[in-house]
């Protein structure tokens, strides 16, 4: 870090009395409560831990990659603008100042600094989830080194200022809230005076905000309309209703929120990451405010999306939404190779899932987020340390794994966050309940009646299907342990406690509710009928369909062209029990299937061609 100047020490004064009011005002008046009514709550990164599997493997790349990413070259774009020394490499691609800026054909320097902010909160959430002191001190020092570079300067004719913005709102209140960086809220109320005029009055759609002058007139589609959630989180954290009320400002309810709760499908032709990202800023007006539009909004969204989705759970070719009525879908496995924005996607949809599901407790949710999971970001690539990142998950009739074309493009700010969310997202609780919504090796914690209760998970689940679960409790208890039946559950399904069958209802699409006096050692057993089935890539295409057992999508990755009668693909055998190969039988000859997750660099296939 450079010697402080005399103004860098007079910032960190001023920054260090706005923390002390910060505090003063936290301890004399409680942060605001939820209006919004959930049926769950859940758990905090530090109540979970990832055991060994390929979630903790994604999780732990990208809390060694960011950890060791040069601080110099993070604060570069923003030293720069300031007029401060700075020091150390340009990290190039769309994060770094570049002359050479000319789009759309040359990207470089697109966005100076915009993932900034999704690094400081992946950071924030592994230090949450691990206490990680390394990881804590790191983020200190990232957040004052911001903190002594916010200027105009750094906005003035910038391409996305709201887009940037909201990112770096969401990494500060993340070190805060996570890290007990507690100087982040003060930075935050200086770096949003400064950004400000930089922004509507109102949240705009893309072509209101393409109808404002601006010196790259192509790309001025700034995203407005995700900010709210980011600033009711930040009223939520600290409590000043100055954020409640830009949440409220930005709400995109003319065009977006209010036809969606009256039941209008407005998403085709629009963006898909950020219009999906956008429903979280609706679930954040219900929780914070009480909003039943804006609830209703964000179920009717989220069911657009899922109406309109590809069998990987994955939706947006192109990065836009189609008209589920069309055969838009089908046409785009000839015509393009970006077939879904994963580590933004996943992310985006990890949290509407989540949120859905801690307000209506429905399993239907979980159901969502396992398919994500396992079809599209459990198989995207590592991000490599040069900034070379997975962006598209390719669906093409002829695909690949590949990085974007650029370093360092957005999906390398939301894969730290969501890798850092797997933990979260697998538990839920209630009043004397434990909710298993995803079946990772993982271990969960929890008080119950003042005594501490844990419970662990073991499994190979999906190439097995089956998981078990062991509690640990200092003395017995009566609780509840519910376990989500995903709604493709076969008749087999089944649950076994201390090796015995327990009667209870095993309904698809519900959870399983598993009430007792638990003590400890206590063993459950939950075995998932996972039943090979096909699923159509749209009602106009009946007959062009992907093979599934349970959540799995599989993948052809051999003899691409080959047609298959329905009875062929549904006699489909996993060639070894646990692995990660199918095979399909055939006139031609045998066709290797396997999930997205087991893919290299081989070319694959996901929809085929049937005859009935």
């Amino acid at each position: 870090m450079p010697h402080p100047t005399r103004r860098s020490l007079l910032k960190a004064s001023a920054l260090a009395a706005g923390t002390m009011m910060l505090l003063r005002r936290a301890l004399s008046s409680p942060l605001p409560a939820d209006h919004g009514a959930t049926r769950l709550e859940q758990f905090a990164y530090s109540d979970v831990e990832l055991l060994a599997g390929p979630m903790l493997d994604q999780f732990n790349q990208n809390h060694s990659l960011f950890m060791n990413l040069s601080e110099d070259a993070l604060l570069k774009p923003f030293r720069q603008a300031a007029g401060l020394p700075a020091p150390g490499e340009d990290m190039g691609g769309w994060y770094s100042w570049s002359k050479d800026f000319d789009p759309p054909r040359n990207m470089t320097g697109y966005i100076p600094g915009h993932t900034f902010g999704q690094y400081v909160s992946g950071l924030a959430r592994a230090y949450a989830a691990t206490g990680d002191k390394p990881t804590q001190e790191k983020l200190r020092r990232l957040v004052l080194g911001y903190a002594q570079t916010i200027s105009p300067r750094f906005w003035q004719n910038y391409c996305l200022p709201a887009y940037t913005s909201e990112k770096t709102t969401c990494g500060l209140i993340d070190a805060y809230q996570f890290a007990d960086v507690k100087e982040a809220m003060a930075v935050l109320d200086h770096a949003t005076d400064v950004v400000l005029p930089f922004l509507p009055e109102k949240a705009l759609s893309r072509p209101e905000m393409q109808a404002r002058p601006h010196p790259n007139i192509s790309y001025t589609w700034d995203e407005t309309y995700t900010l709210p959630e980011n600033f009711f989180l930040a009223y939520k954290r600290s409590g000043n209703p100055r954020y409640h009320d830009l949440a409220m400002r930005f709400l995109e309810d003319d065009t977006y929120f209010n036809p969606l709760a009256e039941g209008q499908n407005v998403l085709p032709g629009q963006h898909a990451y950020s219009h999906l990202n956008a429903l979280c800023s609706a679930l954040q007006a219900y929780l914070v405010t009480g909003s039943e539009k804006h609830l209703r909004a964000a179920k009717n969204g989220f069911d657009f999306v899922r109406a309109q989705s590809f069998a990987t759970g994955g939706w947006g070719p192109n990065e836009t939404f189609r008209p589920p009525e069309s055969d838009d879908l089908a046409r785009s496995l000839d015509d393009t190779h970006a077939s879904f924005e994963t580590p933004c996607g996943a992310y985006g949809h990890f949290k509407v899932a989540r949120y859905m599901m801690r307000i209506t407790g429905q399993s239907t949710y979980g159901d969502s987020m396992e398919t994500v999971l396992y079809n599209t970001i459990l198989g995207a690539r590592p991000i490599q340390p040069d900034g070379r990142s997975f962006y598209y998950s390719d669906y093409n009739n002829d695909a690949t794994k590949t990085f974007h074309e650029d370093k360092w493009p957005c999906c390398s700010g939301t894969f730290p966050q969501i890798t850092a969310d797997y933990g979260i997202s697998s538990y839920f609780r209630a009043p004397d309940a434990i909710y298993v919504n995803l079946f990772v090796p993982s271990r969960v914690h929890w008080r119950q009646g003042g005594a501490a209760y844990a419970l662990e998970q073991s499994t190979a689940y999906p190439l097995l299907p089956v998981t078990t679960l062991r509690i640990s409790a200092p003395r017995p208890a009566t609780f509840t342990v519910f376990l989500r039946v995903p709604a493709w559950a076969g008749a087999g399904t089944a649950v076994r406690v201390n090796g015995r069958p327990f009667a209870t209802s095993l309904e698809p699409g519900t959870f399983a509710a598993l009430k007792r006096e638990w003590k400890d050692g206590d063993r459950i057993e939950y075995t998932l009928d996972m039943p090979l089935y096909l699923k159509p890539i749209d009602q106009r295409n009946p007959n062009t369909v992907a093979l599934l057992q349970g959540p799995l999508a599989l993948f052809a990755v051999n003899n691409l062209q080959a047609t298959y009668s329905r009875a062929q693909l549904l006699a489909a055998r996993q060639r070894a029990a646990g692995g990660s190969e199918w095979i399909v039988t055939r006139a031609g000859g045998p066709v290797t299937f396997r999930p997205y997750f087991a893919i290299d660099r081989e070319h694959y296939r996901l929809y085929h061609q049937i005859s009935t």
